[in-house]
């Protein structure tokens, strides 16, 4: 939600081949376990709160990330915010099962806020944005080591580029799916939701979210905007094109439909494990 200007992907799409490898882990023990399972359909016959309850329900935390990388001399400082290195991600993800949280899925997100199902103790959500491989070669497999699950948000344009940027390929998508991980939309080239007129809604939300259900075979109904950036006059377009829920970062949620301006913050790559389970209590409080 950052980074990936057109002219940028344009420039960076210089291709060579890339031979993925599977997420792998070597680590089970301590694995948080569900406090409860969800039964399939049984919210069929509730309503949805109305906007009131929805907002005055506890926030869950819910952190993105972009790339995971050790920062290189050319890293601005600022991009440095969403370049988390190595392994400061993994003493993140670390911290939190050290802690007790337990990580959650956009669909049981949705079921506490729309109908106030029960979540795990100390719920979490890790998400990532943009595709990029290093979120499958590392952000997965340090997740499935501590037995958590990620939500994935896909920016179409890219999948598959392995060039200065490599990019996670249709295979390794409908991996992260198979495991139980989200895949979620992310639009097909990054652009802000806010400047989309007519055919925009085709070109950057229906056929992207085509393409991601004809990868993993399911149902894509969760998305994130690109750079956090949304209107009002979004939500009833996502409506329409099949969308449950929407992400946000760290601004207003909409007061009439808050399931489409659910926060986020991003877990900057300067904060230690310390600093970002402050900045979890203090957003998400």
């Amino acid at each position: 939600m950052k980074k990936l200007s057109s002219l940028l992907i344009i420039t960076v799409f210089t291709l060579s081949n890339c031979t993925p490898n599977k997420i792998k882990s070597n680590h089970t023990s301590n694995s948080p376990k569900w406090v409860k399972t969800e039964k399939p359909n049984q919210n069929q016959n509730k309503n949805i709160a109305n906007a009131a309850t929805i907002l005055a329900r506890k926030q869950v935390p819910v952190l993105c990330y972009h790339q995971i990388r050790n920062w290189t001399a050319n890293d601005s400082k600022s991009a440095k915010d969403y370049i988390t290195p190595v392994e400061t991600f993994k003493q993140h993800i670390k911290m939190l099962a050290d802690s007790g949280y337990h990580s959650i899925q956009p669909n049981q997100l949705y079921n506490y806020l729309a109908y106030g199902n029960a979540l795990p103790a100390k719920p979490v959500m890790i998400t990532f944005d943009d595709t990029d491989l290093d979120q499958y070669t590392i952000g997965a497999a340090t997740l499935k080591q501590y037995g958590y699950k990620g939500v994935y948000f896909v920016m179409t344009v890219s999948i598959g580029k392995r060039g200065r940027f490599k990019y996670m390929d249709k295979a390794q998508i409908k991996e992260l799916s198979d495991l139980g991980n989200t895949i979620g939309s992310h639009t097909y080239d990054h652009q802000n939701v806010k400047k989309y007129q007519a055919e925009d809604w085709v070109k950057q939300i229906e056929k992207p979210t085509k393409t991601l259900e004809t990868i993993t075979g399911k149902k894509i109904n969760h998305f994130a905007y690109p750079f956090g950036l949304w209107n009002p006059q979004a939500i009833p377009e996502l409506k329409k094109r099949g969308f449950k829920d929407a992400y946000i970062l760290s601004t207003k949620r909409d007061p009439v439909d808050p399931l489409f301006t659910i926060r986020r913050i991003i877990a900057s790559g300067y904060w230690s494990a310390k600093t970002l389970h402050s900045s979890m209590i203090n957003s998400f409080d």
